[in-house]
């Protein structure tokens, strides 16, 4: 009855009630914690409060709710010391309990700790079941906490010591310039894709939390050197084949455009925004989230600046998913796209802080379980990347979402060969048959292919060492594969030791083989010239033959 006058609002009834129950039993820790509450809350009395709250403590000392009020109300009155005490026993007691967290971020709050108190109220935010009263004052104290972390200009630090320290790792310079005039936020200009010297980050100063992006830049940066380092970075590219064939993909919305008034200038104007923005949505948004995994986990310092920025951003998916007038004139694929690939952001923001924002994009079923799906996917990857591994991403999630069309990934190396004559030719001089080179694409390919095969049994590396021989035979005369054939199996008379490197073919001039590249060319040659002598080899290979042979076609 106590408990129900007071929610009814008859506090003073209420406490009468209390008192009652306490007669009959002293120890009743639920009454002492309720007559604490009212005292504090509606009546004003602390000092009062806290004899109740203590002897509930003495009833029961796992009694986190008391001591998580005790330490509140301690708070107020200005007894940090004490506050602090209480408040950790709490969460000893309770390491999920919300309010213990909204209390201790308070608390490093008036220790003028605006760092511990903003990771303090994310946990209260996180672990809060219900989005109650406790919870909209958590979400609003942090997005007060993080305001004031980010008004210290501290994040330009944390920057600029990342950036020199990439600087030093990539041996070139990174500038950074101011740049109203740009499009995004901030954005990074390669090097190479500008034949400068240096890299370029340009932002806007202005913009709330910017810094969290030019960070967000820098490791754009520091995955591609990583993928270069193996050999293995891809770019994203788009030719005009790829354009027509995304404005044929459109006609609808375009023909939207045309009844709306658009004049025909205006209309490709808005094809290439459309384009432009869709492709950047699917390259970007499972780098971004190794990304974004990396600067949380890296940068605790940042973690302010990324939540004010990631929930903005999510703000501007929101906005351009669900506005009226864009879903009258874009087609509906197009607009379930993009917000399938806004609401993988949304998971991970949910992830990090505690916010869930997916309920405002208005998605149907199928698009949160594609959402969640490619989620599941990045958190499969996540923990154990290895480089260039979250092309592997961009590519299955364009094929999924039928936006493979609309650009092509290719390996960085090629690509510059192709863009350079002078070290176009010199490669081709080197490696004719680009036998040393790794292709990344080519190389996911082939593993796709070889999943494909569902064949437990299929020696995989094998595979793949005879589809490079495949290519290398396949423009060569039979009798010149034959002399080839018989000179690496005369040159392994004794054995080839398959953990060995440095074989020689003195028909393959410049090439040096593996134990097991040159017994796989031995293969392939004696498969291609000598068939009916292939089984003296000795070499029960016949699966991995047939995938590779496959694989080439």
């Amino acid at each position: 009855m106590g408990q129900i006058r007071s929610d009814e609002g008859a506090q003073d009834e209420a406490i009468n009630w209390f008192i009652d129950a306490l007669r009959w039993d002293p120890m009743n820790a639920a009454a002492l914690l309720m007559m604490g509450n009212i005292l504090a809350r509606h009546k004003r009395d602390i000092p009062a409060a806290l004899i109740y709250y203590n002897q509930a403590l003495l009833v029961n000392t796992d009694d986190y709710i008391s001591f998580t009020n005790i330490g509140y109300l301690l708070l107020q009155q200005g007894n940090s010391t004490e506050a602090k005490r209480y408040l950790n026993v709490a969460r000893e007691i309770k390491p999920d309990y919300p309010n213990v967290h909204l209390a201790l971020s308070m608390l490093a709050q008036k220790e003028q700790n605006d760092h511990a108190a903003f990771a303090c109220v994310v946990q209260a935010v996180r672990l809060s079941r219900k989005k109650d009263e406790l919870y909209q004052r958590a979400v609003q104290q942090a997005f007060d906490t993080a305001n004031r972390c980010i008004a210290s200009g501290e994040g330009i630090n944390e920057v600029n010591e990342f950036r020199h320290r990439l600087e030093f790792e990539g041996e070139k310079e990174i500038e950074a310039v101011e740049d109203n005039s740009i499009s995004t936020p901030a954005k990074f200009e390669f090097a190479e894709n500008y034949n400068r010297p240096n890299h370029i980050i340009r932002y806007k100063p202005a913009y709330p939390a910017v810094e969290h992006l030019m960070l967000h830049e820098l490791v754009h940066l520091k995955l591609a050197n990583e993928a270069r380092r193996e050999g293995t970075n891809q770019l994203f590219t788009a030719q005009p084949e790829h354009r027509t064939r995304f404005v044929e993909h459109i006609a609808p919305t375009l023909h939207n455009f045309r009844r709306r008034g658009f004049d025909p200038q205006g209309i490709d104007h808005q094809s290439r925004l459309l384009f432009d923005g869709l492709n950047n949505q699917i390259f970007n948004t499972p780098i971004d989230l190794f990304i974004e995994d990396y600067i949380n986990k890296s940068f605790p310092a940042m973690r302010p600046y990324q939540f004010v920025s990631l929930h903005g951003l999510l703000r501007e998916g929101i906005q351009g998913t669900t506005d009226k007038t864009i879903n009258e004139l874009m087609q509906k694929d197009l607009i379930s796209k993009s917000k399938i690939l806004n609401l993988v952001n949304a998971l991970q923001f949910r992830e990090l802080y505690g916010i869930d924002l997916t309920g405002e994009f208005k998605a149907t079923p199928a698009e949160l379980k594609q959402a969640q799906i490619f989620y599941d996917e990045f958190l499969e990857y996540r923990d154990d990347r290895q480089p260039a591994e979250e092309y592997e991403l961009v590519a299955h999630w364009a094929e999924d979402l039928k936006m493979n069309g609309f650009f092509e990934l290719v390996g960085e190396t090629q690509y510059r060969k192709r863009s350079n004559l002078n070290s176009f030719l010199d490669s081709l001089e080197k490696d004719p048959l680009g036998l040393d080179e790794r292709d990344p694409v080519q190389e996911r390919e082939m593993r796709r292919f070889l999943e494909a095969q569902k064949r437990v049994d299929v020696n995989a590396t094998i595979a793949l060492y005879m589809v490079s021989a495949l290519k290398f035979f396949k423009e060569l005369p039979v009798e010149q594969v034959k002399k080839i054939a018989i000179e690496i199996a005369m040159t392994g008379t004794q054995g080839f030791d398959p953990n060995k490197v440095g074989y020689a073919v003195a028909a393959i001039p410049g090439k040096e083989f593996s134990g097991y590249q040159i017994m796989c060319y031995m293969y392939v040659a004696w498969a291609l010239a000598i068939p009916e002598q292939l089984l003296s080899l000795g070499l029960e290979w016949h699966r991995e033959w047939e995938v590779a042979k496959g694989m080439v076609k």
